[in-house]
């Protein structure tokens, strides 16, 4: 199988860097120095399961020089989706497969613009990594797994091979039959904390303690919840007592990714968290009074941040 993975990063550096190990080709796209380092040495994944260094058969620096793949692996930020939809367009051929690891819930939304709806599968990951310096990325907590599915909750042969790839690859894997349901659970935890400690720049132990902040991230999640089922989305208040023991659970020290990239100023994925849940409650026409204020009081910052980045690039 060819493979390309987009995004080195925490996510696509760790599952890229399995799937290398294995006999398939496997490309990566990669800029800058990152990229160069892992085309010159590998690259070198250090992992609470067992660190390991990888060599992709060929490491592009954009997506000009990729041939139609079977399958491509998004692992970047949510809002750099659009952008990859159109050139991905050209680069693909009827058969290759596309499958986004995105936090958000409006992937296969974005992508759908440009890519045909019928390549493209829901997914979700779940792994706690980062890019520790150009060439290295540091797993340091939590066993990885990969959920993923038709976005009509089929069991199509397409997915079964996929499974049976990523576990090959000794990925963790699981198709699922509701991605969808998948998707807006994992996404109700990570919006929950990500642009309330964005806001208030606390670790996770902090907030969950304070009895004022975690009253605000229970109606953060509520109104997720109501805006979830407004789109006919089955989230329960089952799935919102259960991510606030996985909120109960983590490390007091922790922090969301959204939040890092935030307080380093860099852009984030406040659009499609909190931005989100405002945008889909304005069209559906429900209040959502705490998610617009953390939204609204955060979108200055993620814009400046965007500005910046543009400017140097």
């Amino acid at each position: 199988m060819h493979i390309i993975v987009i995004g080195i990063g925490g996510v696509g550096g760790y599952f890229g860097g399995r799937l290398a190990l294995t006999g398939h080709r496997v490309e990566f796209v990669a800029r800058g120095l990152h990229g160069k380092t892992i085309a010159a040495d590998g690259l070198k994944v250090k992992s609470v399961d067992g660190d390991f260094i990888a060599y992709p058969d060929q490491v592009h620096s954009s997506l000009e020089t990729i041939e139609a793949p079977d399958l491509v692996l998004i692992c970047t930020k949510s809002w750099q989706l659009e952008a990859i939809g159109k050139e991905l367009k050209s680069r693909i051929n009827r058969d290759t497969v596309i499958l986004p690891l995105q936090n958000g819930v409006s992937s296969v939304e974005r992508l759908i613009k440009h890519v045909p709806e019928q390549q493209v599968l829901g997914g979700l990951c779940k792994i706690i990594s980062k890019m520790e310096q150009p060439g290295v990325i540091d797993h340091f907590a939590f066993h990885p797994e990969i959920i993923f599915g038709e976005v009509d909750g089929s069991r199509s042969e397409r997915t079964v091979r996929l499974e049976a790839l990523f576990r090959s690859a000794k990925i963790d894997a699981r198709i699922s039959e509701d991605i969808r349901l998948d998707m807006w659970r994992k996404f109700l935890f990570i919006c929950v904390i990500s642009g309330m400690g964005a806001l208030c720049r606390q670790e996770i132990g902090v907030m969950r303690e304070d009895a004022g902040i975690r009253e605000l991230m229970e109606r953060s999640a509520e109104e997720i919840l109501e805006v979830a089922a407004h789109k006919g989305v089955g989230l329960t208040r089952n799935d919102m007592d259960r991510a606030f023991r996985a909120i109960d659970a983590q490390e007091y020290h922790s922090t969301a990714s959204l939040q890092r990239d935030m307080m380093d100023g860099k852009p984030s994925e406040i659009h499609d968290f909190n931005g989100y849940i405002v945008q889909e409650a304005a069209r559906l026409g429900l209040s959502v009074p705490v998610n617009t204020f953390i939204y609204y009081t955060l979108r200055p910052m993620e814009e400046q941040a965007r500005e910046k980045k543009g400017k140097s690039l």
